[in-house]
């Protein structure tokens, strides 16, 4: 999984380079919880996108396409070659995923604070239609300042909902600087406790840490469940660590480079 996760860091970085734009950190910091969710949690048939007993998994944080985007050709989705187009003009590879396009891209993100409710409204949906799957929805901490979000947490925990697992990307770090910085959201595990969401935390860079925390929180449990995966913005490049100006910088042929040497090593 480490080799998997850095040669994936490498593809996220090319593709980017190559459309010219795209939003590096946020992709970068939640690679391995993406392969940790299609390596052994979800339940999915890439030649059977729409599959009713699929386990849904729903990219809040809409701007980390280039990661899902990846993981869903690296699981057969797609070509993968097809991503040489990502973000140019009539691609299906759009900036943020587009459900209507793209294979096993559950639904359209990228204006923040939508994803949770998504998961609620599809776990109440899976309920009146007997179906047991499972709903992950992976949100960036800078987006849990929207309120829509814990409007969503007390609904899920009204109504018990045992299948939907919150996901959340916790890199400190969005568009304009720290999350502190911008509105603290001071200590965002015993917030989600609160609202009724039962949650530990892991090192969201351990994917052995990540895939423990995944299968605890799919345990169908009475309620909902989180997991808080402490992680770094832009992880792997040294230059783009923690760096908010590297939300959705273009990446110049100068930094390209250097990015490639830092991701360097397991074969390229």
């Amino acid at each position: 999984m480490k080799r998997d996760c850095r040669r994936l860091r490498r593809e996220i970085v090319d593709t980017i380079h190559a459309a010219g734009s795209g939003h590096t950190g946020g992709s970068l910091s939640c690679v391995e919880i993406l392969w940790a969710l299609y390596t052994g949690i979800l339940r999915y048939r890439p030649s059977e996108p729409d599959w009713p007993d699929r386990d849904r998994f729903v990219l809040s944080k809409g701007h980390a396409a280039p990661t899902l985007y990846h993981v869903l050709a690296d699981k057969g989705y797609y070509d993968k070659a097809l991503l040489a187009d990502f973000r140019q003009a009539g691609s299906m590879f759009q900036g943020h995923p587009d459900m209507t396009r793209v294979p096993g891209v559950e639904i359209s993100s990228g204006s923040l604070g939508m994803g949770i409710s998504v998961g609620v409204g599809m776990c109440l949906a899976g309920r009146l239609s007997k179906k047991d799957y499972q709903v992950y929805v992976l949100v960036g901490d800078g987006e849990l300042q929207e309120g829509q979000n814990w409007e969503a947490m007390t609904a899920a925990a009204k109504w018990s909902l045992g299948h939907l697992v919150v996901i959340v990307d916790r890199n400190g770090v969005q568009l304009d600087g720290t999350t502190e910085e911008i509105m603290p959201m001071r200590d965002i595990p015993a917030k989600l406790r609160e609202f009724g969401l039962e949650t530990i935390v892991c090192d969201g860079h351990d994917c052995e840490a990540v895939h423990e925390a995944l299968t605890w929180a799919s345990g169908h449990a009475d309620g909902p469940r989180a997991v808080v995966c402490d992680t770094v913005k832009g992880k792997g490049v040294s230059f783009m660590e923690g760096d908010h100006l590297w939300h959705g910088k273009q990446i110049s042929d100068e930094d390209y480079d250097v990015a490639r040497k830092d991701l360097a090593g397991d074969a390229e």
